[in-house]
């Protein structure tokens, strides 16, 4: 008769917990999370510290000045205009996944990136982490290249009333110590 109660008792605690667990995740799942979709124009030009801009494409997102964003529960696209002449209306498109996995971009053989996205606990912020490699010409030195890579940081805030992203980024170039910060603030356009 003790052990069955012995276990009854094991039992009880052990669904307790299980549905304890539950209802937390539950509460988690039901956070509100800032939207980033819709239309979205710079404010200013895009001016980042030093010279930290060369390393991206021309249809790169870290150098447009307008985006357009479509949300989903695990990704998020950013398709920007090429400003390329040659690159009539042609648009750059690129994935933000949420599931922590890296992701990667490489528009040439000399260039590229890999990226996480992650959310904050209160899903108010998202962080990009790049790690962006390209090959260079090495000075003093006729026809050599070698690589550089650059690690940034880039922190979106979407406004208190939805209708402004503020984006923080920082980067370091593997070479040097110094690294670089630049705030690009987009408007949304719709």
């Amino acid at each position: 008769m003790k052990n069955k109660r012995y276990v009854l008792s094991c039992l009880i605690i052990l669904l307790t917990g299980v549905i304890y667990f539950a209802v937390q995740a539950q509460q988690q799942n039901d956070r509100h999370r800032a939207n980033f979709s819709g239309e979205w124009k710079s404010n200013q030009s895009i001016s980042m510290d030093g010279n930290i801009v060369c390393i991206y494409d021309a249809g790169d997102r870290m150098r447009s000045k307008t985006m357009k964003i479509a949300e989903q529960a695990d990704f998020l696209t950013i398709e920007v205009p090429n400003p390329s002449p040659e690159a009539a209306l042609a648009t750059s498109l690129e994935k933000l996944t949420f599931d922590g996995r890296e992701s990667q971009i490489n528009p040439g053989p000399e260039r590229g990136k890999k990226f996480t996205v992650k959310w904050s606990p209160d899903g108010q912020t998202m962080t990009v982490n790049s790690l962006v490699h390209l090959m260079v010409h090495t000075p003093y030195k006729v026809n050599a290249r070698e690589q550089m890579l650059v690690s940034v940081t880039e922190v979106w805030k979407l406004s208190n009333d939805g209708k402004s992203i503020t984006v923080q980024a920082k980067a370091k170039e593997n070479s040097e110590e110094n690294e670089r910060f630049w705030t690009t603030v987009f408007d949304k356009a719709n």
